[in-house]
């Protein structure tokens, strides 16, 4: 079973893998607690100068499910919300 440091370690992982294709630095931005796991939220780090940050395509966020310490990368075209219900469907085999 997964603690929450463990997920992050695991998105952080996948985020330094994104790393090397773009000129910006990315982060977590925020994550939210979920009854099996957690959802992490990523982008670019705010542009200092401008104080924006730069557009980042498909940087859907990474769903963490703690049971079965599945990692899963969320596409941009559905809502979140959404994904996370079908996801929790039992039998459901994760997000469509």
């Amino acid at each position: 079973m997964l603690t929450e440091e463990d997920a992050r370690r695991l998105v952080l992982a996948e985020i330094d893998a994104v790393q090397d294709r773009v000129e910006y630095d990315l982060e977590i931005q925020r994550m939210e607690a979920l009854p099996f796991g957690w959802i992490f939220y990523w982008g670019a780090v705010r542009d200092g100068r401008r104080g924006q940050r730069p557009p980042l395509g498909g940087n859907g966020p990474f769903l963490v499910d703690r049971e079965n310490e599945r990692l899963i990368g969320l596409p941009t075209c559905a809502p979140v919300a959404r994904q996370i219900a079908d996801y929790e469907r039992p039998g459901a085999t994760g997000p469509r």
